[in-house]
């Protein structure tokens, strides 16, 4: 996720993956002839079959950014995309992100950016999520600050944009756009947070940071009552992910040895993180009651990550705080100064961040963000177990 800034500096990120334990040169490309097509038939059957929810409107950063951000910057470079789509498309990973995955257990196809004008279906949903977005507004410009100007209050009034504008022109024929009635049959997704977290997390620190994580939360629950306001029934908050285990924190945020536990992982950053999350849950607990004709939902994301990180080979996995697609090898693969895709000249030498060739053996992707592999996996793990408060299935006919 990360910055705006950090992406200037270091250069962008996309999507991509290749389906797990996809081995030989023949089985990848067979793979790649079958799997659009397939995905596309299944998610036309499942809508005609008649899911509870015909559409998703998600709010969110890079973590749930399906091009918004790159729709008004230029695209991310390859290697990004490498694996499902085969070119990039403005998401951070080698293929198909969470949200990807959500859609197509609902049945619809992938939710376009409110911010593409060209080649957008809006006709089951819309998404408002930019790479670097904060759930609070940014005090600066994003060439200061490097965080996305559409913070969450922004993205929400685009959904305020959005539905008045279908309300007046849906009778008027327009065929890219959903009717009317789908805000209150719709599930509202959220994957937003990190960047408040993260952003001043290696200046200010963990004591600092804390204090702003009330007014965090606050604000995704006044989104939440907004937008039920606006029709929406059914809310789908991920919790925030555990980030002392992504390669870039290990590489960038201050440490010592004893801070580092049995996986890995940074003891202090993660504890910190686990605390943000239990007053998310409480409070999403708590809204949930205010709207008793609501369905709010907490998504304990964090808990399959984190199993992922510590045990990858247990989930047909090789290799955790690793990234795959960077520079300099050794424990992380991760250098700061040459981000996924980019080359640079630095101290006399040519440095390129390069991919690796097997990123369905990966839980990160780029040291920021998830592969492809790792998505499905915490998708269905949300879908299959207890990872969500109160219970949470998607119901079809």
């Amino acid at each position: 996720m990360l910055s705006i800034y950090w992406h200037f500096k270091h250069i962008p990120f996309s999507l991509f993956v290749i389906p797990p334990h996809s081995h030989t040169h023949s089985e990848l490309m067979l793979r790649q002839f079958w799997v659009v097509p397939v995905v596309a038939l299944v998610a036309a059957l499942l809508c005609e079959a008649g899911c509870e929810y015909e559409g998703i409107f998600n709010f969110g950063d890079s973590n749930s950014d399906t091009g918004g951000f790159w729709s008004v910057f230029p695209e991310a470079p390859p290697p990004n995309g490498m694996t499902y789509f085969k070119h990039p498309v403005g998401r951070a990973s080698d293929g198909r992100l969470i949200i990807d995955f959500v859609a197509e257990r609902i049945g619809i196809p992938y939710v376009s950016p409110y911010l593409k004008s060209i080649g957008s279906d809006y006709r089951h949903g819309a998404n408002f999520a930019t790479l670097a977005s904060t759930v609070r507004l940014p005090q600066t410009s994003l060439f200061v600050s490097g965080l996305s100007p559409f913070a969450l209050p922004i993205q929400v009034n685009q959904l305020k944009h959005f539905k008045a504008q279908v309300e007046n022109l849906y009778s008027e024929g327009s065929t890219n756009l959903p009717p009317p009635d789908i805000f209150g049959k719709s599930l509202y997704t959220f994957y937003i947070g990190q960047n408040d977290f993260t952003s001043d997390l290696a200046k200010n620190g963990i004591t600092e940071v804390k204090k702003t994580l009330p007014q965090v939360i606050s604000g995704i629950t006044d989104a939440i009552k907004d937008l039920h306001a606006l029709g929406g029934r059914a809310f789908f908050v991920l919790n925030l992910a555990p980030i002392g285990c992504y390669p870039s924190f290990l590489v960038e945020l201050p440490h010592g040895d004893k801070d580092i536990d049995e996986y890995g992982c940074l003891i202090s950053y993660n504890n910190a993180v686990v605390e943000y999350n239990d007053m998310l849950h409480d409070a999403l607990n708590q809204t949930g009651h205010q709207l008793s004709d609501a369905k709010v939902i907490y998504v304990d994301s964090h808990k399959a990550l984190l199993e992922l990180f510590q045990h990858p080979t247990s989930h047909g996995l090789k290799y955790g705080t690793v990234a795959c697609c960077g520079n300099g090898g050794g424990r992380y693969n991760f250098n700061p100064q040459v981000f996924c895709g980019n080359a640079k000249f630095i101290d006399g030498q040519n440095l390129t961040a390069l991919a690796c060739d097997d990123p369905e053996n990966y839980v990160s992707w780029d040291g920021v963000h998830t592969t492809e592999a790792a998505n499905k996996i915490i998708v269905d793990a949300i879908f299959s177990g207890d990872f969500t408060d109160p219970p949470f299935e998607i119901q079809c006919s």
